[in-house]
């Protein structure tokens, strides 16, 4: 293996400029989901108290979060784009970054304006960041392919190390001391893992810069297929598409949160109930038109590949509950003061979910640190001193937890099991798909969403005695771990497989057009989720907060059994593939 890929030294096996990666992911992660943990808790909070929040309505906070999901997942698409053709992969991670900077610091300031502003900034700045951190991977492996399962699994390590620090201590501290620290801290480890990522430029080589630009004519075509240029009833259709889709997206928070109708009839009227029709059958038609054009094999794996995007929005939509409705019953209906016995057994595995993993990535930084240190001295320095600034916080938030006679689970705990259910089970799951025994694309799709399901019926049985109607309960904890649990297991099952056969079945040139279908169905799952979730008040009053969980029991269980039935009809379609 040429020398080029470790010319900067390896940490476990792999170049250093992997785990520079994974460190300024680990941060953009522990921001992103800090502040989705923070969002909806804050929003319907108590107008009075210590730490008052905005005492929203249920419907109004998921609305807005519907819709922040949604985004986050479209402006990638954009982004990915734009750092393709003009400004480079590494220059677009650290516009990205600063753009998320300013939108959590503008959040933290705690006013509508500003809410509304840092939210703006979040779906641009992740726009630019998300899609490229992963095309700086394939680019560094791009000589390199039997090592990129590897690297990608070490990446996702660092996105859930992230998201498990993030929800922690943006939680912890936004919960227990002020919200706008909790909003703070997210900004201030995004501006740091920016400045380590820029500093660590001297690493990358040319890795990252702009691509050149390639014509039709060098593309390569395998035999017996052919280009799909877009015609202009395909632009006429996407543009009926997307503009309809924006104005029934902007639509629905508008009306929650203002009472301001841009459609008559507001969020749930028929206007905006046809609007989103029409755009869904546009979108429909151009993806059947622009795949019946194609080759007969080529169209059939990307059929494979719509279908299996079908089944992914209902995954999401329901696994998506976490942030929101999920997120209410921890806050609203979950007993979480502890004491005695309760209190002291939860304070020890709080201790030991904390540090055991902070020290297993100060470890990997000492490693960093050995082989990069002359090189790349000033990242390293921003990087240790963001550790350091972790450490102080956690052992703060240890001390307060030890000197305190009894607890409090904070809300925002709960949301942590995700992270530590992954990097427990992966390395099972990774074994599994690995062996003989490892189950076609369809199974998996079933197993994930049936799983899913399973995890909701939890809830469903934990909140049978929960009255009809009523916005507060005490229930016992262990109905959200399992619920997690079973959720882990069901994402999986589901979601790391999902964009591994989307590159196996489209070709290269396709690849762009089909993660932006991709994409779309995780945004609507997204927007869906939260759509749902805000009528959780009116499902509660109407039937029971148990009828609520048991729509996402149903559903995604029969989605998972249909998908298991298509799996002859999949397996024809994807020519092959495993």
């Amino acid at each position: 293996m040429p020398d080029g890929l470790y010319k900067n030294g390896k940490v476990l096996g792999h170049p250093s400029g992997l785990f520079v990666l994974f460190f300024t992911e680990m941060w953009e992660r522990f921001s992103y989901y800090g502040m989705r943990a923070l969002l909806v808790i804050f929003l319907i909070g108590e107008l009075t108290g210590d730490n008052p929040g905005w005492g929203w309505e249920r419907s109004a906070a998921l609305s807005l979060l519907g819709t922040y999901a949604l985004c986050v997942y479209l402006t990638p698409i954009i982004g990915g784009y734009i750092a393709d053709k003009m400004i480079g992969y590494r220059n677009a991670v650290v516009v990205g970054a600063l753009l998320m900077t300013l939108g959590h610091a503008s959040m933290a300031v705690e006013t509508p304006l500003f809410l509304y502003i840092g939210i703006a900034f979040l779906i641009i700045g992740n726009g630019f960041f998300k899609p490229n951190m992963t095309s700086i991977i394939s680019k560094m492996y791009e000589e390199h392919p039997d090592k990129k399962d590897g690297a990608y699994t070490i990446f996702y390590m660092g996105v859930n190390a992230g998201a498990f620090l993030g929800i922690m201590l943006c939680g912890y501290f936004g919960e227990n001391y002020s919200w706008s620290i909790g909003f703070g801290l997210a900004g201030i480890f995004m501006f740091l893992g920016m400045l380590q990522f820029w500093f660590a430029s001297p690493i990358f080589g040319d890795i990252g810069k702009k691509p050149e630009a390639t014509s039709d004519a060098e593309i390569e075509i395998p035999d017996g297929d052919k280009l799909n240029p877009f015609l202009p009833l395909d632009y006429v259709l996407i543009a009926v598409f997307s503009i309809l889709s924006i104005i029934w997206i902007f639509n629905d928070p508008l009306y929650e949160i203002g009472g301001i109708e841009v459609l008559p009839g507001g969020a749930s009227g028929d206007v905006a109930n046809y609007m989103i029709l029409t755009a869904v059958t546009a979108f429909f038609i151009v993806l059947v038109m622009r795949i019946t054009r194609y080759a007969p094999v080529v169209r059939k794996k990307m059929t494979a590949v719509a279908i299996f995007a079908f089944f992914t929005v209902f995954f999401w939509a329901a696994f998506e509950q976490a942030a929101g409705s999920m997120a209410i019953f921890a806050q609203d209906y979950t007993a979480r003061a502890l004491s005695g016995n309760a209190a002291s057994i939860f304070k020890i595995v709080d201790t030991i979910v904390t540090v055991v993993p902070l020290v297993i990535i100060t470890y990997v930084l000492v490693r960093l640190f050995s082989q990069t240190f002359k090189t790349i001295s000033l990242s390293n320095i921003i990087l240790g001193a963001s550790f350091v600034i972790i450490w102080i916080l956690v052992i703060i938030k240890l001390y307060r937890e030890f000197t305190m006679v009894g607890t409090e689970v904070p809300a925002t705990w709960f949301a942590i099991l995700n992270s530590l259910y992954i990097i427990m089970f992966a390395p099972l799951f990774s074994r599994w798909w690995e062996s003989k025994y490892n189950p076609s694309a369809a199974m998996k799709y079933g197993f994930g969403l049936i799983l899913l399901g399973i995890g909701f019926g939890f809830l469903v049985f934990g909140s049978a005695s929960i009255a009809q109607g009523a916005k507060v309960a005490q229930v016992s904890m262990i109905w959200l771990i399992l619920a997690y649990l079973f959720h882990t297991l069901g994402e999986l099952c589901l979601s790391p497989v999902g964009l591994s056969y989307l590159s196996k079945l489209v070709p290269g040139r396709m690849i762009a057009f089909m993660f932006g279908i991709w994409y779309l169905a995780i945004a609507i799952g997204n927007k869906t989720a939260h759509k749902l979730g805000g009528m959780i008040d009116t499902i509660t009053a109407q039937y029971s907060l148990s009828t609520f969980f048991l729509i996402f029991t149903l559903i995604p269980i029969g989605a998972g059994v249909l998908v298991m039935l298509l799996n002859p009809l999949l397996k024809k379609l994807m020519q092959g593939i495993r």
